[in-house]
C-alpha cells in the first residue's frame, strides 16, 4: 500500500513538472517570436513599424535594410544594460554594499540609456529622411502611438537566458 501510494505521488509529480516545463518552453516560444521596439512595442521579428506606410518598393527595401542594423545595435545596447543590472545586484547583495560602485554602475547604465536615445533620435531622423511630406507625418504619428500605447517611459526588461 505505502509503496503504491509513493507511485501515485511520484507520477503525478512527474505529470506537474511536465506540464510546467511544457508551458515555460511554450511562452518562450511564443515570446521568442517578437521584439521590442524601442519605443516599448511589441512587434513581430519579420515586421517593421513603418510597413503601416504607404511606401515604394525602394523606400521600403532601404528602411528595412537600416531598420535590421538598428535593431542589432538597439538589442546590444539593452544586453549591456542588462549586464549591467546584474552587476547592481550583485553589489546590492553584499552585506557591506559599495556605495560608490552602485553609483558608478548606475552612471554608467544612465550612459547607455542616454546613447540609446541619442541613437534612437538619429535613427528616426534618417529614415525620416527618406520620406515624403505625408509619409514623414504619418511615420511620427506611428512612432508616437506606439510610444504612447507601448509605456516607453518603464524600466527595460530583463532579459531570461
Amino acid at each position: 500500500m505505502k509503496n503504491n501510494l509513493l507511485k501515485f505521488i511520484l507520477i503525478i509529480s512527474l505529470a506537474l513538472n511536465f506540464s510546467v516545463a511544457g508551458t515555460a518552453a511554450y511562452f518562450y516560444y511564443q515570446q521568442s517570436g517578437y521584439w521590442m521596439s524601442p519605443f516599448g512595442k511589441k512587434i513581430k521579428k519579420d515586421r517593421f513599424l513603418f510597413e503601416e506606410l504607404s511606401l515604394r518598393p525602394e523606400q521600403l527595401k532601404e528602411m528595412k535594410s537600416r531598420a535590421i542594423l538598428f535593431r542589432a545595435e538597439i538589442d546590444g545596447k539593452r544586453h549591456e544594460i542588462t549586464q549591467k543590472w546584474k552587476e547592481l545586484i550583485t553589489l546590492m547583495r553584499s552585506d557591506t554594499p559599495d556605495v560608490n560602485a552602485i553609483n558608478a554602475i548606475i552612471s554608467q547604465i544612465n550612459g547607455i540609456q542616454g546613447e540609446m536615445q541619442r541613437k534612437i533620435a538619429i535613427h528616426i531622423l534618417e529614415e525620416k529622411s527618406l520620406l515624403d511630406k505625408a509619409q514623414q507625418k504619418k511615420f511620427l504619428d506611428l512612432i508616437e502611438n506606439a510610444m504612447t500605447q507601448g509605456k516607453q517611459m518603464r524600466c527595460p526588461p530583463i532579459e531570461h537566458n
